[in-house]
């Protein structure tokens, strides 16, 4: 089975990017063959951004890639630019893409109405460019968040079209979204997800916070009323907790709310502070020392590069035959 996901290299990646990424990302690496993981550098470019910052970022998100437990030799990592078939593949999709669909895109519209500039048409491009990144490797597995289920339908819809049109090419890809912390809310807003964008300073835990400033965060979260410490609709801060803390000790929510029966919640916020704390101090400091290292870094960029396009480069060829796009191949016979 083969995994396939990517990440924006934009904003500092918080504790929402990385339950509902980088721990899939890494409990993908015992199930893929291969699981093949991103930066996509160029999704980043619909919409304002400093150029050198974005350059910057990427190294910082490969670091952390592999801080978080990714193995270089065990998944392809690389920068999305880097391999040509992305782009390649994205415009001959287009033609089994509708333009109504995209225009129909959330993010489409969400996006478009922040725009000061101008709205670029690469933003209403992006999910086209996203269903090549995971179609160019035939990835039968897609993780990814609550809010990626809309893209992940054009990309499964795109294989459809295609297929039928041309003949059978294209993997259609599953969602993967984890079952607990698939939507980490703000810590002082709990009616929104946690974000570096529409979200609260406080109620972000950024993955590379320093210990105190996490616990501090988690101290302060709003709750809910009444008293019970358990999950409910009515109680998103609790709910919240509660999740967050399962994922950190690998258990059933369950157990947690069994745990703090009777209990305050200013109990569960300083535990829940504590064990995120220790849970997340070996990432920080191994990403600190993994980042200093920038050439070590785009070294090893550019071997999953080379991996990734050895398995897009025969896919995006297998494409352009099919719609006969480009000089027939040849069909070569046996050897004499």
């Amino acid at each position: 089975m083969v995994i396939f996901s990517g990440i924006q290299p934009t904003g500092t990646k918080h504790l929402g990017n990385y339950i509902g990424g980088f721990l899939q990302y890494v409990a993908g690496q015992d199930r893929g063959d291969p699981s093949i993981y991103c930066i996509v550098d160029l999704h980043s470019i619909t919409v304002e951004y400093d150029a050198a910052q974005l350059r910057e970022r990427s190294y910082d998100l490969f670091a952390l890639f592999i801080a978080a437990g990714l193995d270089p030799e065990r998944s392809i990592l690389f920068r999305q630019s880097d391999v040509k078939e992305h782009t390649e593949l994205s415009w001959l999709l287009s033609s089994v893409i509708p333009l109504g669909e995209l225009n129909r895109m959330h993010q489409f519209r969400d996006k478009s109405v922040q725009q000061r500039e101008m709205v670029r048409s690469g933003l209403l491009f992006y999910p086209v460019l996203m269903a090549a990144d995971v179609l160019a490797y035939r990835a039968h597995e897609v993780p990814v968040g609550e809010d990626q289920r809309e893209h992940l339908e054009v990309m499964r819809g795109a294989a459809r079209t295609f297929n039928a049109r041309y003949g059978e090419t294209l993997v259609v890809p599953e969602a993967r979204i984890p079952q607990i912390g698939a939507r980490v809310l703000d810590l002082q807003d709990p009616t929104r997800k946690m974000s570096t964008t529409g979200g609260t300073e406080q109620g972000t835990v950024y993955v590379l916070d320093e210990s105190d400033v996490i616990r501090r965060k988690f101290k302060r979260a709003q709750t809910d009323s009444g008293r019970e410490i358990v999950r409910a609709d009515d109680k998103p801060g609790i709910t919240n907790l509660i999740e967050i803390l399962a994922v950190v000790r690998a258990s059933d929510p369950a157990e947690i709310e069994r745990e703090f029966e009777g209990r305050g919640y200013g109990d569960l916020k300083t535990t829940v502070g504590d064990e995120v704390a220790a849970w997340l101090t070996p990432v920080r400091e191994r990403y600190h020392e993994l980042r200093a290292d920038e050439g070590a870094l785009e070294e090893r960029l550019a071997e999953g590069a080379e991996r990734a396009r050895a398995i897009s480069g025969p896919v995006v060829a297998d494409v352009r035959d099919a719609m006969g796009v480009g000089p027939a191949r040849r069909s070569v016979g046996p050897a004499a």
